[in-house]
């Protein structure tokens, strides 16, 4: 390290005094910026992985811009600007959509989440650009009086480290879906989605496909969708963290608990999901698109905003194709993942969020369920409907009594305090759906309905499948998706209709499959991809990604790619 001289032509007492102030107040202040740094990795960062990353992120922009600049003071000042505004947004973004930022806020230009900060929050734009404004002559300021210089190969030796370091770290210790929700670690989960996503494409791109495959679908564009017949409106409801407990050890449930989980002709049938105590979206991929999340690998967290404008094939689409309206009710703001891109990408013509229908924090089910009615009668005409509804009063957590007006007559059952708590809320939904079905029955008596119902994930209380096992015994299970911890429930229903097909609604189905289920049911003709899908569901016995070691699924997904309905995912 250097010091450049701060005075020139000074008599010689004058300069060592001035250069001896100059040097402490001018260190002080680079050391200053490092403090800051430390003070901000402390208050925002916890546990020793996250506090590890948070350090070498630090040490490794300082490199970068040392190796640029050579000055020190300019470089932290940089470092830290850019530091203390990834924390700022990513503490932002919590708090409106629940989920920290990361690296793909970057690599996927999310068009639909900035246009919604900004219209919930106008002066938005104006801060920003004040901010930019202000640090403008702060930097200014730093590079005049920094008087130190670095030398570039040793700071690109320490940038060069600290990258190997990071990405060693970040690939051994993968980021958990749970991670993103909890608020904290805003700097190192930024950094390891940044090193994962950059692993994950240069291996294998976005999603796991066959190179080449001799098979191919069908054209089938502008087939017209022959029925004999007005076909029944579909009403598909996302049972919210929704699974049949009576089969676990030791679980006490309520009389006709287990009636909610049956379907029309009295069978009860299960489901294979792909996420386990939280990932809604995964299924929401699952049954919108027919296809895995599974394929994108590590990235699978990331799917709705991958398959954003790129994956156009899937049920609402098939729909569309046989003269469907389509529409979803969703509980969060349509920001969140992506979600309203994404539905739209697949075929949902009309997205009503939380905002448009005037939702609070966790509504019972029978909001979502009225607005599904007055959806229904508005929208009265030719066109059968076809209505995604979500419901979340059986979200986590449930250590709190929630809403316990609403069940006056409960008794809880005698389990811990948390499952029965889920038990009531189970029970309250279901009363909500039976409350549901008998209005469709008499608010519209000259209208048929086909419903299906389905448990997006387990509930995050992975212990009560089995109470002896450890933290790591699960982690280890779920790690090798052990289908106790991914098994939840499918069932259909029907007012003023007959099912006309259920040949497909096999007792223990995966989730992909739920789009065909729907369209068979229906009576409606399969286009060529979901014909193709049928003969996988025929010779897999009801697994997909499961089926072959994944063989099934990445043939499929080259099928889809060769026939322009999944786009920019991977070079033809």
């Amino acid at each position: 390290m250097s010091i450049e001289n701060p005075s020139v032509g000074a008599s010689p007492i004058a300069t060592i005094g001035r250069l001896a102030v100059s040097w402490k107040v001018r260190a002080g202040a680079i050391a200053a910026l490092h403090l800051i740094a430390f003070a901000i990795m402390l208050r925002t960062e916890t546990g020793w992985l996250g506090l590890s990353l948070f350090a070498l992120f630090w040490v490794f922009l300082n490199g970068v811009f040392l190796a640029v600049l050579r000055r020190p003071g300019i470089s932290a000042a940089l470092s830290l600007g850019l530091v203390a505004m990834l924390v700022v947004l990513s503490q932002f973004k919590f708090t409106i959509l629940w989920t920290v930022i990361n690296f793909f806020d970057i690599l996927i230009v999310d068009s639909d989440t900035i246009s919604f900060l900004i219209s919930i929050f106008p002066d938005l734009r104006t801060t920003l650009i004040i901010a930019a404004l202000l640090t403008v002559p702060v930097l200014v300021l730093m590079w005049r009086i920094d008087p130190f210089r670095i030398p570039r190969p040793m700071a690109l030796l320490g940038a060069v480290t600290c990258g190997v370091v990071m990405t060693g770290l970040s690939l051994a210790v993968p980021e958990e879906p749970s991670d993103q929700f909890q608020g904290v670690n805003h700097v190192s989960t930024f950094v390891r989605s940044g090193f994962t996503t950059a692993y994950e494409l240069s291996t294998k791109g976005w999603i796991d496909v066959d190179t080449t495959t001799s098979d191919q679908l069908r054209a089938a564009a502008h087939e017209p969708c022959q029925m004999s017949g007005k076909p029944p409106n579909i009403i598909m409801v996302l049972d919210e963290a929704s699974f049949d407990v009576s089969g676990l050890p030791n679980i006490k449930v309520p009389p006709n608990y287990r009636d909610h989980f049956k379907s029309f002709d009295g069978k009860a049938r299960t489901l294979l999901v792909e996420g386990s105590g939280g990932p809604t979206w995964y299924t929401e991929y699952n049954v919108l698109t027919g296809l895995s999340a599974r394929s994108y690998g590590r990235l699978s967290y990331y799917v709705t905003r991958i398959a954003a404008g790129r994956v156009e094939r899937g049920l609402p689409q098939a729909l569309r194709r046989c003269g469907y309206k389509t529409i979803t009710l969703y509980p969060a703001y349509g920001a969140f993942l992506s979600a309203r891109k994404f539905q739209e990408t697949t075929g949902i013509g009309r997205f009503l969020d939380s905002k448009d229908m005037k939702a609070g924090d966790v509504e019972p089910d029978r909001f979502y369920y009225d607005q599904a009615l007055k959806m229904i009668e508005s929208e009265k005409g030719d066109q059968p409907l076809f209505i995604f509804v979500y419901t979340v009063f059986n979200h986590f957590p449930w250590w709190n009594r929630l809403r316990p007006e609403l069940t006056p007559d409960w008794r809880d059952p005698g389990n811990d305090p948390e499952v029965d708590e889920y038990l009531r809320r189970q029970m309250l939904s279901a009363r909500d759906y039976a409350d549901f079905k008998m209005r469709l029955a008499q608010d519209f008596p000259k209208q048929s309905f086909l419903m299906l119902r389905f448990g997006d994930h387990q509930p995050g209380m992975a212990r009560i499948i089995d109470p002896a096992a450890t933290d790591e015994m699960v982690a280890q299970r779920m790690q090798v998706f052990d289908p106790r911890y991914f098994t939840t429930y499918y069932a259909l229903d029907a007012i003023n209709f007959r099912p006309k097909d259920v040949s497909s609604a096999l007792d223990r189905l995966e989730a992909p499959y739920l789009p065909l289920v729907v369209q068979q049911a229906a009576g409606l003709p399969l286009d060529p991809s979901f014909a193709e899908q049928k003969k996988i569901l025929d010779r897999c016995q009801g697994l997909f990604f499961q089926c072959a070691g994944g063989a099934e699924a990445r043939r499929f997904n080259r099928l889809l790619i060769d026939a322009g309905l999944i786009k920019g995912m991977v070079s033809r």
